[in-house]
């Protein structure tokens, strides 16, 4: 195109491009294209622009370029202009650790959606915060701004974080309750993990058998995780029986389950785990190691 008299790049090819770049899953060249486009200086960057960048700028912790692109849609107005522009802005500095930049946003977004608090609560979570984001879903509620179950998803991930036991376990009661919202698979995994994580193994196992859904390998394996802090040998073989009937294939189960038995003197249980592995054709994963070769330069 840049070669071609007759069609020259708009800011549509480049959006294009930037776009399909991320929805490709090539987050770098995404970023890449973003630089290119801001090095040529021929064509202005958009609200599509920075929406389409932006993301991929914090799922590649390119912090550098995403304040570039922060700086510009504050220099253009679009920061103000476009609520979905702020919101990626918010979301690009959180998974880049700067919850504080996160926050500056946040706090002078002239209007906030649902997502914005969302954003900003899960942005606490992700990078263990967990105090500051019950003190902004109380700041939300307060506002009179009406969560949904992603907000949900995230000041519990914030409960856990912050080993808040029984605000998370108030939280999780209102969800229905209150504000009419099933819990799904995810809230109930939030919810194993926070109670494991405070060594409430019991009550953590019983909620799991109190699902309405059946419990996937993700929600045994937080139990198990929990089990192995805090020497719940009991429930942790029960977890592991749940993710070998899961999983057959992998053989990491197994193995935990056999070294379990070991750890206890129950050696003829281990030898017919580790016999039930071979049977199952469940192959132990080869090691890897990653050499960096020197540069030629």
């Amino acid at each position: 195109m840049q070669r071609c008299k007759r069609s020259r790049r708009s800011v549509v090819s480049w959006n294009a491009m930037i776009a399909g770049c991320a929805w490709c899953g090539r987050d770098d060249m995404a970023v890449r294209c973003f630089q290119d486009m801001v090095r040529e200086g021929v064509v202005a960057p958009d609200d599509g622009t920075l929406a389409a960048v932006l993301p991929a700028c914090g799922r590649t912790g390119n912090a550098g370029a995403g304040r570039w692109a922060h700086e510009y849609a504050s220099k253009t107005d679009i920061l103000d202009a476009s609520m979905h522009v702020a919101n990626t802005v918010v979301d690009m500095y959180c998974k880049c650790g700067d919850v504080g930049s996160a926050r500056e946003v946040f706090e002078g977004m002239r209007q906030r959606s649902v997502v914005s608090w969302n954003t900003m609560i899960s942005g606490f979570s992700l990078n263990g915060q967990g105090i500051k984001g019950i003190e902004l879903f109380h700041e939300m509620m307060s506002s009179g701004e009406d969560p949904n179950a992603v907000t949900f998803l995230g000041v519990l991930g914030c409960c856990a974080h912050a080993g808040a036991v029984d605000i998370g376990r108030g939280i999780f009661q209102t969800m229905q309750s209150e504000h009419g919202i099933e819990a799904g698979i995810e809230h109930y995994g939030c919810m194993v993990d926070l109670l494991g994580r405070s060594g409430l193994l019991q009550e953590a196992h019983a909620l799991i058998l109190e699902m309405p859904m059946r419990p996937n390998a993700a929600i045994w394996g937080s139990l198990l995780s929990a089990c192995r802090a805090h020497a719940g040998l009991s429930i942790a073989e029960v977890a592991l029986k749940e993710l070998i009937s899961l999983e057959p294939w992998n053989s990491g189960n197994y193995v935990l389950l056999a070294n379990l038995y070991a750890e206890t003197g129950r050696w003829e249980e281990s030898g017919d785990v580790r016999k039930l592995m071979r049977r199952m054709s469940a192959q132990k994963a080869p090691g890897q190691s990653l050499i960096e070769e020197p540069s030629s330069s």
